[in-house]
């Protein structure tokens, strides 16, 4: 424990997801000891950020606009929407460079331990856009846990009745891992998803 006001930028750091209170401690240290380090102008990025994004009207991707830019983008496909849990998700699939189509951001997934059910997910919207008939598939691509199989479960279910395309995206082991260290799900998975390969 530290005195007044370095012990209470150490707890706010420490608040972050993700950041632990070693972690909290070091990077507080770093702003302290560290000459260079331009705290006003992270300040002001930090106002700025909750002054100016938001949420796109569409997807419910971040935006400094209305609408975000894979949205307002005309290259994109929109018969395809790829459905994810948080906006971070469309970062990660869209590093992949492989997705052409358009996104929807949930906002989260089913937890009734947490107490998050359909409703309190962007599933309303989903059913909105996908009311046009334009869409032809939808891509669940939830995490691979027990909250994100729900949501897709659920999805599925609910998207069922549609004349839509239902598909997941697979899952199983990754590149570089050991099969001794993968769970059963995992394992599970991998085998539900091969795939032939050529002779």
């Amino acid at each position: 424990m530290y005195d007044g006001i370095i012990q209470e930028l150490i707890d706010e750091l420490g608040r972050l997801p993700g950041i632990g209170p070693k972690s909290a401690q070091r990077i507080a240290f770093h702003i302290l000891q560290t000459e260079s380090f331009d705290v006003s102008h992270l300040a002001e990025v930090l106002t700025q950020v909750r002054e100016r994004v938001r949420f796109c009207e569409i997807c419910g991707n971040v935006s400094e606009q209305d609408t975000c830019s894979i949205c307002r983008d005309p290259r994109r496909d929109p018969t395809l929407i790829c459905v994810v849990e948080e906006a971070k998700d469309v970062v990660a699939i869209e590093r992949t460079r492989e997705f052409r189509g358009l996104y929807h951001v949930l906002g989260g997934a089913i937890s009734p331990i947490d107490g998050i059910g359909p409703d309190d997910l962007r599933i309303r919207q989903l059913m909105q856009r996908l009311a046009d008939g334009t869409v032809t598939e939808v891509i669940l691509a939830t995490d691979p846990n027990l909250e994100g199989e729900a949501t897709a479960t659920y999805l599925s279910r609910l998207l069922h009745s549609l004349d839509i395309t239902v598909s997941r995206l697979a899952s199983g082991l990754p590149v570089g891992g050991d099969l001794e260290y993968a769970d059963e799900v995992t394992l599970g998975r991998a085998f539900e998803g091969r795939r032939t390969v050529g002779r």
